[in-house]
């Protein structure tokens, strides 16, 4: 079944060059998943190499492939967008059917290998996430859930409101989380819970720096996989797991 955009995503999409093509018949997964990860001119080299590394790391941890199991013979579909300035979003890892350990590892071993597509840049939140939506809303899976994963280690400083693309997209049923990095804006928690974060079950975690963004990465994508975080994460507690969601959002 097609799923409508609301009219002011449209035209921002026809203006950015993303045409949607006729949807195909939907393949129903538990979870449709977008890792949407910052690649303006604040993330060097080494420092993009670490989110890659880290989102390798969380589709090989124990738990999260326990996860991935337990959310049954459906799966869940997953693709990785790199994004910096309004005018440059690249869909680096295309849409992944996951359904078991083999898939996850498959997944994997395509993200570690994966080179940096999108070059520095500003940091355009807004844009990133209207072509995230446009990329879940087109791409053939239909999730019990659909989530964008947005990491990023500054504030949006170009293109269009991240509160406006994220209120397009709950209008949607779309969940935004985010994995704030704090090395360069101490207070960047903030900004995400109040203009990034949101939709049903919506959470943050935080990263205090680029290599502390392996641990954050593997919680949220097990919590990503089997819910909002109202249970008790590996090597965690309940009473954090709930510490780190944003307030829910409507």
């Amino acid at each position: 079944m097609g799923r409508a955009l609301p009219a002011g995503l449209v035209l921002w999409l026809a203006a950015s060059g993303f045409a949607a093509a006729p949807a195909p018949a939907a393949q129903l997964v538990h979870l449709e998943l977008v890792l949407a990860v910052d690649c303006s001119s604040s993330v060097n080299l080494h420092e993009f190499e670490l989110q890659m590394e880290g989102i390798a790391a969380a589709f090989e941890d124990p738990a999260v492939l326990a996860a991935l199991e337990q959310a049954g013979s459906r799966g869940i579909a997953v693709s990785l967008l790199q994004w910096s300035s309004a005018a440059a979003q690249t869909r680096a890892v295309g849409w992944t059917r996951i359904a078991g350990r083999g898939d996850a590892l498959a997944f994997a071993n395509t993200v570690r290998t994966t080179g940096r597509m999108v070059t520095g840049g500003a940091t355009a939140l807004g844009n990133a996430i209207d072509a995230a939506v446009l990329w879940t809303q087109t791409n053939g899976f239909q999730g019990e859930r659909q989530v964008i994963d947005v990491s990023g280690d500054g504030r949006s400083n170009e293109g269009g409101s991240p509160a406006f693309a994220r209120a397009a997209a709950n209008s949607l049923g779309i969940t935004i989380n985010g994995l704030a990095i704090l090395n360069e804006e101490p207070r960047l928690a903030r900004y995400y819970l109040a203009g990034v974060v949101g939709g049903p079950g919506a959470f943050l975690l935080t990263a205090d720096d680029f290599d502390d963004f392996a641990v954050a990465m593997r919680r949220k994508l097990y919590f990503e996989i089997v819910g909002p975080p109202i249970a008790a994460a590996p090597g965690g507690t309940a009473a954090t797991a709930q510490q780190i969601a944003a307030p829910h959002r409507r």
